[in-house]
């Protein structure tokens, strides 16, 4: 399975794909952002979103792609707005491209990374590279978020009352961070 994971923003929308090689091996096949500028008009910078990311579907044929879910609890109500506007522009562009869209909320993906859906980004960004066989963490964080969306969707969720184990060099990184 091709999974596409989604971070969506206005200035910079981050995406990661993968595949989906067996339940728990995946392979990174591109990650990149579409960038706006903060000059540009609203309508401006939600169609290059658009067209970005319907860019990127067209060229990589994704069988999902999944995005971060919105939260009600907002301390900025008018970042959940604009963050609103960028995920209509990336639901607009899988309709079109016929990708089924998928959404999680933030602490879901934290906790199926980490087993702690209060993570920090860190420790995030330690499994995203561990779990891809990466050197080192991608960049910008952006499309580390994505790629940990694209992950989630493509991990089996842990056991009532269970846990993952992790590998031994995650959980050193994990501790190193705590």
């Amino acid at each position: 399975m091709r999974i596409m994971g989604i971070d969506p923003g206005l200035q910079c929308t981050g995406y990661g794909v993968i595949d989906q090689i067996d339940t728990h091996r995946y392979r990174l096949v591109e990650g990149g952002v579409v960038a706006t500028e903060s000059d540009w008009l609203l309508e401006q910078r939600l169609s290059a979103i658009f067209e970005g990311i319907a860019e990127v579907m067209a060229e990589f044929q994704p069988d999902i792609a999944v995005v971060e879910k919105l939260y009600s609890k907002y301390r900025h109500p008018r970042t959940a707005i604009l963050m609103g506007h960028a995920r209509g522009a990336i639901y607009l562009a899988a309709a079109r491209s016929s990708v089924e869209v998928a959404a999680y909320p933030a602490s879901q993906v934290k906790k199926s990374l980490t087993g702690n859906g209060r993570a920090t980004k860190a420790q995030v960004a330690a499994m995203v590279t561990q779990l891809l066989g990466l050197d080192e963490t991608p960049s910008p964080a952006d499309v580390t978020d994505a790629l940990a969306l694209a992950i989630c969707h493509a991990r089996p969720a842990p056991q009532q009352g269970g846990h993952r184990e992790l590998p031994e060099t995650v959980r050193a990184a994990l501790a190193r961070d705590r």
